[in-house]
């Protein structure tokens, strides 16, 4: 265990840092492709000695049973964490423009009317879930790694890029939420369609990761634990 926190705390502790304090330097140093690079090396390296910290962690006993209701409600906001990571994928004003021209988003629609962080909110929702229905030392050490990473780092996109736009991005903050459904509730946003892509392509995420969750985990998950 003492492994697994250490290689999460890395994870989430290099994330932070190359996006923030050290990545000017960094793409100064060896240019915005040389960061990239770099950036994609300490991920996924961070994230095997994560992947791998887990594996090799004890299984300890469940803080709680999680009974039917619960798995019943982990079921149903993985299927929303589904949608919101599918419909993150089109149009999304976040993703980096590649030196293109900065324009001002339109109206939020759709999943950037729940929250304008979609992406983040379903890796965040996952964590939480997985918590619930599966409350171990060792899961609950990286779902935590994995809220904290999604949450804080969408905080600390919004900072940045109010500072690198500062004539868009706090109008589309104005236009949106950070807390899923905030927004619609307080009249400033419209849910309306979420869009064929992100419904189909989200659904389609949901059953095919719940049903991979009995060949490779060994126990049943969303709605395959009843069927």
């Amino acid at each position: 265990m003492a492994m697994l926190i250490i290689a999460a705390v890395a994870f989430v502790g290099t994330h932070f840092l190359l996006s923030h304090p050290l990545r000017a330097g960094v793409v100064h140093a060896i240019g915005e492709q040389g960061f990239t690079a770099l950036y994609s090396v300490v991920a996924f390296a961070t994230l095997g000695w994560m992947v791998a910290a887990y594996l090799a962690a004890p299984t300890t006993e469940p803080h709680w049973v999680a009974g039917d209701l619960t798995w019943a409600i982990a079921t149903a906001v993985m299927l929303l964490a589904s949608i919101l990571l599918a419909g993150s994928l089109v149009k999304n004003p976040a993703f980096p423009t590649l030196g293109a021209p900065l324009s001002e988003p339109g109206p939020a629609r759709g999943v950037y009317a729940i929250t304008r962080h979609p992406m983040m909110w379903s890796f965040a929702i996952w964590g939480l879930a997985h918590i619930a229905v599966y409350p171990v030392d060792k899961n609950i050490a990286v779902a935590i790694a994995i809220v904290v990473l999604a949450l804080v780092g969408s905080r600390l996109q919004d900072a940045k890029k109010e500072r690198a736009q500062p004539d868009v991005w706090p109008a589309w903050e104005r236009r949106t939420s950070f807390i899923p459904f905030a927004a619609v509730i307080a009249g400033r946003a419209q849910i309306g369609s979420l869009g064929p892509f992100a419904t189909i392509a989200g659904t389609l995420l949901w059953l095919g990761t719940t049903w991979a969750h009995l060949p490779l985990a060994g126990w049943a998950a969303g709605i395959w634990r009843w069927m």
